[in-house]
C-alpha cells in the first residue's frame, strides 16, 4: 500500500512536471506583428523577407527573454485590433507610447525615441524653415510658439501624413486651420507623392524621413523646420502588448532593460538609423 502511494505520487508530480514544461514551451511561442512598410523600422527586403531595425531587436529581444518568436506583416490601420483579437502577441512597429493607446493596450520599457517633423523638397520655399528641437513634455510653451512661427509659412499648403498616427494627430490639431491634412495609408504612398510634387511637406518621423532620402525616390528631398517629440508625440516606441498579458510584459521589459543598460540598442540603431536612438531618461 505504502510502495502503492508513493507511486501514485511520483506519477501526480511526473504529470504535473510535464505539465509545466508544456506550458512553458507553449509561453516562448511569441509571434510579433510589424508593419513591413516603415524603413528603417521595418519594411520588406528584395527577397521579399522583413527585414530593419526592428526585425534585428526582435531577435535579440526574444533570444535574452528565451522566446521562440515570428514576425508577421500586418498593415498599420488594423495592427491595435488584431493584436486584441489574438492574431498575434505583440507589436514592434515603429509604435510610439501614447496615453490613447494605453487606454486599449499595454507598452514595455521604450526601446528608441527620436525627433519628428516635416520633410520637403529641396526646392521649395519650405525649406529654409527655421530648425530647433523642442519637446511638447517637458517645455509645452515653447514648442507652441516655434509651432505658431511655423504657420504663416505653411498656410495654403498641403501636407501627407500617415494615417492613424501620433504624427496625423499632431499634424491636425496644430495645422488644419492652416493647411489640407491629406491622409496615407503609408509613408511610402506619402513619400511618393511628395517626389511627385503633389504634396508640400510629409510629415512624419525624421528617422523614417532620413531612409527615405537615402533612396532614389528621396534624393530630392530634406528634413527641414523644427524637430518635435514627447508630449502627443508620444514617449518613445515600446513593444505593444494585450494588457492581461503582465508575464510577456515583465519578460520584454527585462529584456529591453539589458539591451539598453548593454549598448546593444545604441549599437543596433546606429547600424540601422546613423544615430543613437536609445530613449533618454
Amino acid at each position: 500500500m505504502k510502495f502503492a502511494k508513493l507511486a501514485l505520487v511520483a506519477s501526480a508530480v511526473l504529470v504535473l512536471g510535464l505539465a509545466a514544461t508544456d506550458a512553458s514551451a507553449q509561453m516562448r511561442k511569441v509571434k510579433i506583428a510589424t508593419e513591413g512598410a516603415y524603413a528603417p523600422w521595418n519594411f520588406v527586403n528584395s527577397q521579399g523577407k522583413l527585414e530593419g531595425f526592428e526585425l534585428e531587436l526582435g531577435a535579440e529581444l526574444c533570444k535574452r527573454a528565451k522566446f521562440d518568436c515570428e514576425f508577421v506583416a500586418q498593415d498599420w490601420d488594423g495592427i491595435i485590433p488584431s493584436l486584441q483579437a489574438k492574431k498575434y502577441d505583440a507589436i514592434m512597429a515603429g509604435m510610439n507610447i501614447t496615453p490613447r493607446r494605453l487606454e486599449t493596450i499595454n507598452f514595455t520599457t521604450a526601446y528608441a525615441a527620436g525627433a519628428h517633423g516635416f520633410m520637403v523638397l529641396k526646392s521649395s520655399p519650405l525649406a529654409k524653415m527655421p530648425g530647433g528641437e523642442y519637446n511638447l513634455t517637458k517645455d509645452l510653451a515653447a514648442a507652441e510658439k516655434a509651432i505658431n512661427e511655423l504657420k504663416p509659412m505653411l498656410k495654403g499648403k498641403i501636407l501627407g501624413v500617415q494615417g492613424s498616427t501620433t504624427n496625423l494627430a499632431w499634424a491636425e490639431k496644430y495645422f488644419k486651420d492652416v493647411a489640407e491634412i491629406r491622409e496615407y495609408k503609408t509613408t511610402e504612398q506619402h513619400d511618393l507623392d511628395l517626389a511627385a510634387g503633389r504634396l508640400d511637406a510629409t510629415v512624419g518621423a525624421h528617422s523614417a524621413a532620413k531612409a527615405t532620402m537615402e533612396t532614389a525616390t528621396g534624393k530630392d528631398m530634406m528634413i527641414a523646420g523644427p524637430g518635435f517629440s514627447g508630449g502627443m508625440l508620444g514617449l518613445g516606441v515600446a513593444v505593444g502588448l494585450r494588457k492581461e498579458d503582465a508575464d510577456l510584459k515583465t519578460a520584454f521589459d527585462d529584456a529591453v532593460k539589458s539591451a539598453i543598460d548593454d549598448g546593444t540598442i545604441k549599437k543596433l540603431s546606429e547600424k540601422w538609423f546613423k544615430v543613437d536612438m536609445t530613449p533618454k531618461s
